[in-house]
């Protein structure tokens, strides 16, 4: 699911909804594809999750998070404005 809101201003929700239970890791990248930030990375079981994405201390621009599961993976933009 996407990222709300989006475009953002300090923060914004990551839902994500779990199949099966897996391990799972969401990362944040800058555009230039760097890693900036780890949101999470651990087991987790089926089911909806959401995690808060805090980005007070990031410039504004576009962000990517991806999400690492056993056998998915997935990104998506987000733009932060401040």
């Amino acid at each position: 699911m996407p990222n709300y809101p989006n475009p953002f201003n300090a923060s914004t929700t990551i839902r994500y909804n779990l199949t099966t239970s897996s391990s799972v890791k969401l990362d944040i990248y800058d555009i230039l594809g760097r890693k900036v930030q780890t949101l999470f990375e651990g087991d987790q079981n089926a089911g909806m999750h959401t995690v808060l994405f805090n980005a007070e201390g990031f410039s504004s621009g576009v962000y990517f998070y991806r999400l690492t599961t056993e056998g998915y993976e997935q990104t998506e933009k987000m733009i932060l404005l401040k």
